[in-house]
């Protein structure tokens, strides 16, 4: 029997909902909207992606799924009712139904496993594991709750939109998008697009989302990250030893932290640090 460490481990995700975009020009809609290019989406593959306010802030985060004739929205609960709202306003008179649907997001995570048929690798990073909807867990697996799959993603560094309250208040590329396969900058125009592109070509993202490590309890969420007396930055979402924050990159790295009066060290993940890395370089004064 395959130790717990080793198990790949299943958990439903409740702040999880679908929507359905389906009809003749569903591909047209959707590219001229979001972050993601849907034009050479093939039937049954998952993409990652966002719809910006035009400032190019997040509002949502979508795991869009093609199928025959429309595509499945894998959105935020909470959202889901706004989204769908927004995407009626955007229709105009193109042709395309959009419809809130049921059924359960389920993932995998924290193992190897080759899950089967339904399953789908999260196309943000391989080590997230792999996500379905209404599908029973694999022979093996493990089951998990939403606490654990979340200290999970906390691990690797992944903002979550929901449970980091990042609507409307960051930029897309300080939540890292552009470098969790959110963001494809060739497709053309969608909404936020210019601010994105923007930033993108410029190098100045100065701030991004990155893993703080301490000991004890997770800072309150907006407790600010202290350099000394300047502000490096400020909690997001956290746990038992570890929170991500959005930090000014320049305070950042290589500095003395704490928040709330304790120590805290920055845990770059291998995946951010070549970013992290470029925008130090970039900065014409250090503190």
């Amino acid at each position: 029997m395959a130790s717990p460490l080793s198990s790949p481990r299943f958990a439903t995700l409740p702040e999880r909902a679908l929507i359905r975009v389906s009809g003749a020009e569903w591909r047209g809609f959707l590219q001229g909207l979001i972050t993601q290019d849907v034009e050479t989406l093939e039937a049954g593959a998952m993409r990652y992606g966002a719809l910006l306010t035009p400032q190019g802030r997040l509002l949502y985060d979508l795991f869009v799924t093609a199928e025959d004739g429309g595509a499945l929205l894998d959105a935020p609960a909470a959202g889901r009712e706004g989204l769908a709202a927004r995407l009626r306003m955007y229709r105009l008179r193109a042709k395309v139904e959009i419809e809130l649907v049921e059924g359960a997001v389920v993932v995998l995570f924290g193992g190897s496993v080759d899950p089967g048929q339904g399953w789908r690798a999260d196309p943000r990073l391989a080590a997230l594991g792999w996500r379905g909807v209404d599908l029973p867990a694999p022979a093996g697996c493990l089951a998990a709750s939403v606490q654990d799959h979340d200290l999970h993603r906390l691990a690797l560094g992944v903002a979550d939109l929901t449970r980091d309250a990042l609507a409307d208040r960051v930029y897309a590329l300080e939540a890292n998008f552009d470098l969790l396969n959110a963001v494809d900058f060739k497709k053309g125009c969608f909404v936020g697009q210019e601010i994105t592109s923007r930033m993108k070509r410029r190098s100045v993202v100065k701030s991004r989302m990155v893993p703080l490590r301490f000991q004890g309890p997770a800072p309150c969420p907006g407790a600010e990250v202290l350099n000394g007396s300047l502000r490096a930055g400020e909690v997001w979402s956290g746990a038992e030893g570890i929170a991500l924050a959005l930090l000014r990159l320049d305070r950042a790295v290589d500095a003395e932290l704490t928040v709330e009066g304790r120590r805290v060290r920055l845990d770059v993940p291998q995946w951010l640090s070549a970013a992290v890395a470029e925008a130090i370089s970039a900065q014409d004064v250090r503190p």
